[in-house]
């Protein structure tokens, strides 16, 4: 075994303990990408997610020539390349040299900055099983082929990353398959203790107010009465928050349900057919959980317009009443912690929200996610 071999060992040893002991994927891939360019002959590197549709994302790089980090990655972040036309094909499976690469060549058209002599580079798949996630590609100044051992080491790295990245995903996905079941849990609680003493106390002051000899008793067991109804309607209303009936069938199904529950009609508008991510699907369900509450409690209106359409990979929702309204300054903070709450929810998966509300016109509630 030559001192190339054992070197390439001992570094993908490192690579291997820092991926094992890392939970998050982009300081993972960042760190592993460091190590490999920090102990190889490549002096460059960067890795592209490519979703199912085709679209890439740049997620990590180190030392990057000024060419290709020129206005914030530009050229890494948009257009198509050999490597990456060749795996949205399912025709690249492995290490490839790559003849040229495109980016830099459209870097040395515009006049972008320098490329550090870099012409060509390698490219390899991240993978686990069946799964493909991305690409790993590295250069070196004045290469232009890589060794076999070079692709041999950029296998094993890529497979080690395509690991990791399965290994966080399914520990995200089991975290969220235990937070929805303590939901579940908490929400049957509540169902089977709080909600039926309050039950057995609205049957208890109703009962009272009917056998009430006086005025000042019966109305006192009438207010009793009032109020438990009161609080078991608002907790209905949080049972449904932890355990929505009817998600499963979609938000504006689950959305429907909830305006009912809370004694409101929905009228609904759905344009284009989408299939969302659980994420996007959760938040578009709390910033309506949250938006009917309001509706119910401050519009004085028992209508409201509920709109939820897809274009151009972007999830609109609309959520407008035509009630009471109230004064909104756009400089001033935001006037309810629900709001504020609905807004860092959405800023949180990279989409935006706005609110537009005047007295006695109504409010309307926009978001948009990319997706």
């Amino acid at each position: 075994m030559n001192k190339e071999s054992l070197s390439n060992i001992e570094l993908l040893k490192e690579i291997a303990e820092l991926l094992n002991n890392e939970t998050e994927i982009a300081c993972m891939l960042s760190g592993a990408l460091k190590k490999l360019i920090g102990g190889s002959s490549f002096t460059t590197g960067w890795i592209f997610f490519i979703e199912e549709e085709g679209s890439h994302e740049l997620v990590a790089y180190e030392n990057l020539p000024d060419s290709l980090s020129d206005r914030k990655c530009e050229l890494m972040n948009k257009g198509g390349c050999w490597c990456v036309n060749r795996f949205r094909k399912g025709k690249l499976t492995k290490a490839s040299n790559i003849i040229e690469c495109q980016r830099i060549e459209q870097a040395i058209e515009e006049n972008r900055g320098a490329t550090d002599d870099i012409t060509y580079h390698a490219t390899v798949p991240l993978q686990s099983g069946n799964e493909s996630f991305g690409l790993l590609n590295v250069a070196a100044p004045n290469k232009t082929h890589f060794s076999t051992d070079e692709l041999a080491l950029l296998e094993s790295v890529a497979f080690q990353i395509g690991s990791a990245i399965k290994r966080i995903l399914l520990t995200k996905k089991e975290q969220e398959v235990a937070l929805i079941g303590e939901r579940n849990r908490l929400a049957r609680d509540l169902h089977d203790s709080v909600s039926q003493l309050l039950f057995s106390l609205t049957l208890t002051a109703r009962g009272g107010a009917e056998m009430a000899e006086t005025e000042d008793v019966k109305n006192t067991f009438k207010t009793i009465q009032g109020l438990a109804q009161e609080a078991l309607t608002e907790m209905r209303a949080l049972i449904w928050q932890l355990r929505p009936h009817g998600l499963e069938n979609g938000v504006v199904d689950a959305a429907k349900g909830y305006a009912e529950m809370l004694g409101l009609t929905l009228e609904t508008k759905i344009g284009g057919v989408i299939s969302l991510s659980s994420k996007i699907e959760e938040a578009l369900w709390r910033v309506s959980q949250e938006a009917l509450n309001n509706c119910k409690k401050h519009s004085g209106e028992e209508k409201i317009l509920y709109t939820l359409k897809s274009e151009l990979k972007t999830i609109y929702l609309t959520i407008e009443d035509r009630g009471y309204g109230f004064q909104y300054d756009r400089q001033q903070s935001l006037p309810s912690v629900g709001i504020q709450s609905m807004r860092e929810r959405v800023k949180s998966i990279g989409g935006t929200f706005s609110i537009d509300s005047k007295l006695g016109k109504g409010t309307v509630i926009s978001v948009q996610i990319p997706y």
